[in-house]
């Protein structure tokens, strides 16, 4: 990664868990990257997300909060799974009208973000 590009720059060229990782220097086990990546990239963005409207202009400020974050995300999975933590609708049941529970997930919800 090109160390003189600015850390919007960078978040555009990071493509997998481990480049996000290693960017904002999180130290991870491989193995539980491998069993969560797009769980932890996911919860990232949510965390991001439900910040985005108090991050600071501060480019260091903000490369720290992104640190924090990320690290969070991928601490989630080391304490626990992707069924338990349900990041994805997939894994997010509901119950029917008759008592039973579904796992559909409409279009809609698939292409949120």
């Amino acid at each position: 990664m090109d160390d003189t590009l600015t850390l919007d720059e960078a978040m555009e060229e990071l493509v997998s868990a481990e480049d996000f990782l290693n960017y904002f220097g999180v130290p991870y086990d491989q193995s539980v990257v491998h069993v969560n990546r797009l769980h932890i990239l996911q919860r990232f963005h949510d965390y991001l997300a439900k910040q985005a409207k108090e991050m600071p202009e501060d480019e260091a400020a903000r490369t720290d909060i992104y640190r924090q974050w990320l690290t969070r995300a991928y601490t989630d999975f080391v304490n626990s799974d992707a069924l338990t933590e349900k990041v994805f609708a997939v894994f997010q049941n509901t119950s029917t009208p008759e008592g039973g529970m579904t796992s559909f997930v409409s279009i809609d919800k698939v292409f949120q973000s």
